[in-house]
């Protein structure tokens, strides 16, 4: 009797390890692994991903202004993925974060109308807005912008989240 004890405690004891290994926060993306798939200077940069009503804004602008050719990797790179994201292709973003990334399934469901994608240059980097009017995309969005910003880091830029407020859009 008491070694069935034992084992059924040995067994319980490593299902919940095995759990808590399986629903382990990811940890933030290093600098290195995003060094890996964007064509600017990471450390040179702020990502900051601002949640908004209908869905959010993404921003990657330079830390020093005088630096246009970085300016342009960033520019370009966003542009591009705002593309890919407008077509509903999110494997740049699989790849870096994985298949479970809160928001990306759903997001991958969405047919190429139901959440628009507009990329607009900034004069020190770029941004991608992100809407729906679908409330399911709104939530998805949300939860994909918090890993995100969870998994990046999401330092505030001064003086610009003002126009950004959940109330705005």
């Amino acid at each position: 009797m008491k070694h069935y004890l034992l084992i059924t405690l040995g067994i319980l004891q490593c299902l919940i390890v095995v759990q808590a290994i399986e629903h382990a926060p990811a940890k933030p993306i290093n600098q290195e692994q995003l060094q890996t798939i964007v064509p600017y200077a990471v450390q040179g940069t702020v990502q900051t991903f601002t949640k908004t009503v209908h869905g959010g804004v993404q921003h990657v602008v330079i830390k020093s202004a005088d630096n246009a050719s970085q300016i342009k990797l960033i520019q370009g790179h966003l542009q591009k993925r705002a593309e890919q994201y407008q077509a509903g292709n999110y494997a740049a973003t699989e790849r870096l974060h994985g298949a479970e990334m809160p928001g990306l399934a759903q997001l991958k469901k969405a047919k190429v109308d139901d959440i628009k994608v507009q990329y607009q240059a900034l004069d020190n980097g770029g941004q991608i807005h992100f809407s729906t009017e679908y409330p399911q995309f709104v939530q998805a969005l949300h939860e994909w912008f918090d890993a995100q910003a969870e998994d990046h880091g999401n330092p505030g830029i001064p003086d610009h989240d003002s126009h950004h407020s959940p109330a705005a859009e």
